[in-house]
């Protein structure tokens, strides 16, 4: 891939009007596609309205500003992405659109374009499947918002060529992310580790132990998030929470550890989005008032012990089983969820011990196997060892 390539982003969303803005400010040209003229034409005033503000911000000169903008084409016509080098769709998470939309792209561009998905939580190779040439399909999975978040999930199917991997590795670096390389799983690194912090937080708030705000107050104060699980999922939105939880879930064969809870089905049903729509976990109308946490530090400590363990569990289940290496998962927590530390340098710290014989007491305690302790823990308990 050169880099004067011309990039083509399918989807004028929030999500791929801002890997089109990354791309553009890497110094290419770009095509963002979508079939809604109105879409399109939101996405070209809010990229206007974003660059105006860094520029008064002083992050751009108005001539860089005005390069990205001018780099751009927005289109409503998908025979427009026929001579890019690379597209990157980022349209609804539903594998036979994305499917039937890469079936189209097939026809319209060169055979050595690459085709990625920034699916979150969907099968790479599933989608490759639909095309004559699978070996160029890939997952470029940003994170939103794209062009402030450092983190980017490269993930090759097992159709994938390698030297794809490698050359879209190396450019999305040469774009100033931070890429990590992830096996086609479900939900990949983060959103496969990142369940149980909304999880278990849930089920602690279920078993009337303490109420949303203590949770999040907890894992703030006790473990330096600087977002609490229900803060952060009202943020990101539970509808969107909900779904990729469900889809992993399913994907897994419904495996117990990614189990949805009640209370995110009713949230959705409910459609209390969270920030978006104005309720979520917490009340965001105007006037409203935050509830207050209840400050025991005991409690506190044992709501922050119960959830951190998931996490490194899940951590170390995905190292166990290949998923990607030690220091791919702890970057990707870091990077893409923004937690204080990496999960597996962090369970180190707090001692592999620790971490075991808090998930037994759970296991035993619940019966449950979402409480089983990963193989590679418990070997690692036994031996003396360390990740690090």
């Amino acid at each position: 891939m050169a880099d004067q390539m011309i990039i083509g982003v399918v989807g004028a969303g929030a999500m791929g009007s801002g890997i089109a803005q990354v791309a553009s400010a890497a110094g290419h040209a770009v095509v963002l596609y979508d079939n809604s003229s109105m879409q399109v034409e939101q996405s070209k005033n809010t990229l206007q309205q974003t660059l105006t503000k860094l520029t008064e911000k002083g992050k751009y000169s108005i001539a860089v500003a005005d390069g990205i903008f001018e780099r751009i084409t927005f289109s409503e016509n998908i025979s427009s992405l026929k001579n890019c080098g690379l597209i990157i769709e980022a349209i609804v998470e539903n594998i036979e659109i994305k499917k039937a939309l890469f079936t189209e792209l097939e026809e319209i561009v060169s055979a050595d374009c690459v085709l990625a998905t920034n699916t979150s939580s969907l099968s790479i190779t599933s989608i490759a499947s639909t095309c004559k040439i699978a070996s160029r399909v890939i997952g470029i999975h940003f994170f939103n918002p794209a062009p402030i978040m450092p983190l980017v999930e490269i993930i090759p199917s097992i159709s994938t060529n390698n030297s794809v991997a490698v050359t879209c590795k190396n450019l999305i670096d040469s774009w100033g992310k931070t890429t990590v390389i992830a096996k086609d799983s479900p939900g990949f690194i983060v959103n496969r580790v990142a369940r149980c912090f909304y999880g278990e937080s849930i089920r602690i708030y279920e078993e009337g132990i303490a109420d949303f705000a203590t949770i999040d107050w907890a894992m703030k104060t006790f473990g330096g998030f600087k977002m609490g699980p229900f803060e952060l999922m009202d943020f990101i939105g539970n509808d969107v929470n909900f779904k990729v939880t469900e889809t992993i879930w399913e994907q897994f064969f419904f495996e117990p550890r990614f189990k949805p809870s009640l209370t995110q089905k009713r949230m959705f049903e409910a459609k209390h989005f969270g920030r978006k729509s104005g309720k979520g976990y917490y009340d965001y109308s105007e006037g409203a008032i935050l509830p207050k946490p209840n400050t025991n530090n005991e409690l506190g400590l044992t709501i922050f012990h119960r959830v951190i363990v998931m996490l490194m569990n899940e951590a170390a289940d995905a190292l166990y089983l290949g998923l990607a290496t030690r220091d791919d998962i702890d970057t990707a927590m870091t990077k893409g969820v923004n937690y204080p530390k990496g999960l597996l340098k962090w369970a180190d710290e707090l001692g592999i011990t620790t971490v075991c014989e808090i998930l037994q007491q759970l296991h035993v305690e619940y019966g449950e196997e979402r409480y089983r302790t990963c193989v590679l823990l418990k070997r690692m308990n036994k031996e003396g060892k360390t990740f690090y």
